[in-house]
């Protein structure tokens, strides 16, 4: 079967063994699948890694200890090597696509950022109906999710950051009230006065770096922020002063080192707050562009240069 892989000069298209599932593990026709910003991180490491972190299609087997689904059922998935015409993952990241005309390249671009934008805004922000929510980076994919996590979760005002004119401008059709530009110094000056001069309870950073200080200074007393995400840089200047005074929670997540156990509670309590609004079409994200699997470098090229709004899809 056909796979993606880093190879020595990035993406490439292989052929591998198709896979046999283990009692609690389920193996995918894909039909579809999505990048992510890790995608361009794992290309340009190598050493064969498959790569992919999403995908949908039909159940093509199943492990013998497996319940809820069997073969022929339409599902999405997170996982590894999802960028794939057959695709092996556990159980508990498998969910079905819901009964409505939902393509498979749609419900490809859902599983990370409902299980990434779920744990960040409730299980680690901690966001309650009534608090104010603000999504740095919030263009991307995972952003877009994120906006319209918050609203459906009942926060009044949701503030969408980005330093693209035009993406700002889209950012109102998925939740957002007030839309930022980060290039300007006195965005967290605007943040509390939409907030009445207390500032936002929760921000979800998928930038960190240069905007490190900037979201301390927009966090409100007993805020939270969330560090998701790290394209303005790993390292940035760090005001452990206002941190203390405002008594901020500062809070780092990621899917690297979790264990199976820790992602499918993950994927179980998301399931429990968002899947009626994934099946009545509350949640959903744009498709910018549409690649074949054989084009992956490309797809990995638009994504790289970081001039897309929503998701980039991949048909298998």
């Amino acid at each position: 079967m056909k796979a993606v892989v880093a190879g020595e000069n990035g993406a490439e298209v292989r052929d591998v063994p198709k896979p046999v599932p283990a009692a609690n593990e389920v193996v995918i026709r894909a039909r579809a699948s999505s990048l992510n910003r890790a995608d361009l991180l794992a290309a340009s490491r190598g050493g064969g890694a498959r790569l992919g972190l999403e995908c949908a299609g039909e159940v093509e087997a199943v492990g013998s200890a497996v319940t809820g689904v069997k073969p022929g059922d339409r599902v999405l998935a997170s996982t590894a090597g999802g960028f794939a015409q057959y695709i092996l993952t556990d159980a508990g990241r498998v969910h079905g696509i819901p009964a409505n005309n939902m393509t498979y390249e749609q419900a490809a671009c859902l599983p990370v950022a409902l299980q990434t934008m779920h744990n960040a805004i409730i299980t680690a922000g901690r966001l309650k109906r009534g608090e104010t929510l603000l999504m740095q980076g919030a263009s991307s994919g995972v952003g877009l999710m994120g906006l319209q996590i918050g609203k459906l979760m009942g926060a009044p005002l949701v503030i969408g950051t980005s330093t693209n004119a035009q993406r700002r401008a889209r950012l109102k059709d998925f939740g957002c009230d007030l839309a930022l530009d980060t290039g300007d110094p006195k965005w967290p000056e605007e943040v509390k006065k939409a907030t009445g001069g207390k500032g936002v309870d929760v921000i979800v950073d998928m930038v960190s770096g240069g905007v490190a200080n900037q979201n301390l200074e927009a966090a409100a007393v007993l805020g939270r922020i969330v560090n998701v995400g790290r394209l303005g840089g790993n390292s940035a200047e760090f005001n452990f002063d206002v941190h203390a005074l405002k008594r901020i929670d500062y809070i780092g997540v990621t899917f690297r080192t979790r264990s199976l156990d820790e992602i499918r509670e993950i994927n179980r309590l998301m399931r429990a707050d968002l899947w009626a609004a994934v099946e009545a079409g509350k949640l959903s994200l744009p498709i910018y562009r549409t690649y074949k699997l054989d084009d992956i470098a490309e797809a990995l090229a638009l994504m790289r240069a970081n001039q897309h709004f929503g998701k980039i899809a991949i048909t298998i």
